[in-house]
């Protein structure tokens, strides 16, 4: 069955599915700055639009644009700018 999220006042928002090859979402993002924290390992793709990431551990923010994949450790929280809308799909594993 399919859920739907939403976060920072509706700013995120997202629908997750589970399947066999375990949990997915995929989600839209207007402009601003967020900070996450992860439960699983999680592999963040951009489909439309750009992120700029500071992953856990970094120091310099990293920016990812279509079909670019960045992974986040478990239990951590990492930051992101978002400065135009943007579409993603996320991995949990």
């Amino acid at each position: 069955m399919l859920k739907t999220n939403e976060y920072f006042d509706g700013n995120v928002k997202s629908i997750a599915l589970e399947n066999t090859e375990g949990t997915a979402t995929v989600g839209v993002m207007a402009p601003g700055e967020y900070e996450f924290g992860t439960s699983t390992v999680e592999y963040m793709t951009v489909v439309s639009g750009e992120l700029t990431v500071l992953l856990p551990g970094e120091t310099e923010w990293k920016s990812y644009k279509p079909f670019d994949t960045f992974v986040v450790a478990k239990d951590t929280k990492f930051k992101l700018i978002v400065k135009e809308d943007t579409a993603y799909k996320c991995i949990y594993k």
